[in-house]
C-alpha cells in the first residue's frame, strides 16, 4: 500500500498498486500549478482516505481540458484525484513512498523554460504524446 498527502495532510488517499507510469509535463499551466511530475494511477487502486470536503475544483479555459484540484488548506496541487476517468495523474511529489516506477516521459518539452536543462533518458515530446 502507498499513501500520500497534500502538504498540511489534510487530503490524504492511498494507493493499492504502483502508478503505471511517470511523466513530467513542461507545459506553462503545469509549471505554475506546481504538479508538473504526474504519476499515472489506475482509479481501481486509488482511495481518497480523508479531506474530500477540503479539495478544491479547478476547470481551466480552452485549449486546456484536464481538470485539476487543489487542497483549500495548504494550496497543494493535487493532479486529478477527483477523476471519474479509469486511469488518472496525481501529483507524484504527493506520494509520501518512493515510486517504484521511473520517469517515462517528458511532455510539452517545446514549452519548457530554456534555464531548465532536462536530463536522462526519458523519452521527450515537443506537444503532447497523444496528439
Amino acid at each position: 500500500m502507498m499513501t500520500g498527502s497534500c502538504c498540511c495532510g489534510a487530503v490524504t488517499f492511498e494507493l493499492s498498486e504502483k502508478p503505471t507510469l511517470v511523466g513530467m509535463c513542461h507545459c506553462s499551466r503545469c509549471r505554475k500549478l506546481g504538479a508538473s511530475a504526474l504519476a499515472f494511477v489506475k482509479a481501481e487502486s486509488f482511495r481518497l482516505t480523508a479531506g474530500q470536503d477540503l479539495i478544491h475544483h479547478y476547470k481551466p479555459a480552452p485549449p486546456y481540458e484536464l481538470d485539476r484540484y487543489f487542497c483549500s488548506a495548504c494550496g497543494t496541487a493535487l493532479g486529478e484525484v477527483l477523476s471519474d476517468q479509469p486511469s488518472f495523474p496525481i501529483n507524484a511529489h504527493c506520494l509520501d513512498v518512493d515510486l517504484g516506477v521511473p520517469l517515462t516521459f517528458h511532455e510539452f518539452v517545446a514549452d519548457k523554460p530554456d534555464w531548465y536543462t532536462i536530463g536522462g533518458d526519458a523519452k521527450q515530446f515537443l506537444q503532447n504524446p497523444h496528439d
